[in-house]
This record gives C-alpha cells, sequence and structure tokens, in this order.
C-alpha cells in the first residue's frame, strides 16, 4: 500500500517578514489559514528563544486557530524557553532539534551518544503530554537503534544535504544513505519524516527513493515560490509534487 506523505508548511519566514515591521503584517494566523484551505495538512514552526520570527504568542494564537489541524513545533528542548511552550501548548508533533540560539537555521542532526540522557525524560514528558515525538536527525542508519531506544514516535531526516547533492547532480550519491536510514528506522518501529531545503525540484525524487516518508516539513522554499505563484498556488504545487514521486516531475511553469 502505497504511503501518503503529508505536508507540513513552516512559517517562520512569514513570521520573519511580519517583525520587519510593527503593523502586523503578512499575518501568521492568516497564512495559516490559507494554507490549510489549500490543502496542506499541518502547519510548523520553529519558536526561537530571540523572537526573530516565530513568538510565543504566535504558538499560542495558532494553538487555537488550529483546532484538531496537526500542530508540529520544533526546537531545542535543551534551551529553557522550549519546553514551557510545550508544556502549555501540548501540540500534535513536537520535533526535537539540537539548534544552537546564533544558529541562522538548523544544520545537523542530534548525537545522541552525547545528548541521550538529557533527551531521555524530556521525551518521556512530551508522551505524556500526549505529543507524538520526533528527534531531528542525520541519515545515518546506525543511530536510529538509539533514538529507538530513548523513546521517540519518529526521526525527521535532515535532508539538506540531499538538496545540495541535488543541485550539484549527484543524487545518486546522496540517496542512498537516505535509503538505508529510512529501512532501518522502520526496523526499529520508527516512523519517518523529512525536512530541510526540499523544494519542488528535489522533493519528487526523494520521495520516491525513500520509503516510507510521513511527512515533509516545509517553510523557505515554499514561502519563496509564493512570491511568484501566490500563497495557495504554491501549497498546491507542493502538494502535486508529494502526489508525483517521480524523478521526471518538473515544477509548474511561473508566469512570466
Amino acid at each position: 500500500m502505497s504511503i501518503i506523505t503529508k505536508l507540513s508548511v513552516n512559517l517562520n519566514k512569514v513570521a520573519l517578514l511580519r517583525n520587519q515591521r510593527d503593523i502586523g503584517i503578512p499575518d501568521v494566523l492568516a497564512a495559516a489559514r490559507v494554507c490549510i484551505e489549500s490543502g496542506a495538512h499541518g502547519i510548523t514552526v520553529h519558536p526561537r528563544p530571540d523572537e526573530r520570527h516565530i513568538r510565543a504568542t504566535d504558538v499560542d494564537e495558532l494553538r487555537g486557530m488550529l483546532g484538531k489541524i496537526e500542530f508540529n513545533i520544533e526546537g531545542n528542548p535543551l534551551q529553557e524557553h522550549l519546553m514551557p511552550i510545550l508544556r502549555r501548548v501540548k501540540p500534535t508533533q513536537a520535533t526535537l532539534v539540537p539548534d544552537d540560539p546564533a544558529q541562522a537555521t538548523s544544520d545537523h542532526g542530534w548525537d545522541l551518544t552525547r545528548d541521550a540522557k538529557k533527551l531521555r525524560p524530556l521525551i518521556q514528558e512530551l508522551k505524556e503530554l500526549g505529543c507524538r515525538v520526533s528527534l531531528f536527525m542525520d541519515a545515518v542508519a546506525a543511530n536510529m537503534t538509539l533514538a529507538a531506544e530513548l523513546g521517540a514516535d519518529r526521526v525527521e531526516l535532515y535532508t539538506e544535504p540531499y538538496a545540495t547533492a541535488h543541485r550539484q547532480g549527484k543524487t545518486a550519491e546522496s540517496l542512498p544513505d537516505y535509503i538505508r536510514t529510512a529501512e532501518a528506522a522502520k526496523e526499529v518501529g520508527l516512523e519517518l519524516n523529512a525536512g530541510h531545503d526540499l523544494n519542488l525540484e528535489n522533493l519528487p525524487e526523494f520521495l520516491a527513493a525513500v520509503p516510507g516518508v510521513l511527512e515533509v516539513s516545509i517553510g523557505h522554499a515554499l514561502i519563496a515560490d509564493a512570491l511568484e505563484i501566490g500563497f495557495c498556488g504554491a501549497v498546491k504545487a507542493y502538494l502535486t509534487a508529494i502526489a508525483k514521486k517521480t524523478k521526471k516531475f518538473l515544477p509548474l511553469k511561473r508566469e512570466k
């Protein structure tokens, strides 16, 4: 039976633009509504301590607005700001990411041999709150066993290395690591997400090759495409790309 991969839209870049001016536009909640009305399955946010994009107030307002729609909150639970948000909001999914406050964006997965002891009680607490827990991980098959032993429900594969390989025409060198990691995750009972630098050009090939991806979280590229084809059009384009799952997929043509 074919896996139906869900699309969760990351709204960080909408909030980043909003924060450049103190006039409330673009509206994060309005963007979320457009995404859901256009067919997206969920919304992702990654609040950081400096609130340079998503703010704690955005998270609370989104929780109230989304209702039963899947809400995915990303962040580093070892930083003081995140766990209070997760305890209060109780999102559908908590994606734990080992980012540093100074990072522009996430750029690596967890080192579980170093951080397992700190993560274990936090994962347990989040599961008791009713959250599905996903760990942001590099495509290293050997790390899946420890991720499962910690109690995670899913792993989100960090896909920037694949995206770089795709731009360089070297997907054949990159995809085997993701395939092996996906297979290893399944063997130990972990479900699979993926995210980071996925776009209309590289997403179908990734999903065609890597088995069992249940959800992709996409923000930067989707927001960039929305500047050209509109927010609704961008969401639908990504849903089309997900449905294709073929190396022959071509993105929608932009109007000149």
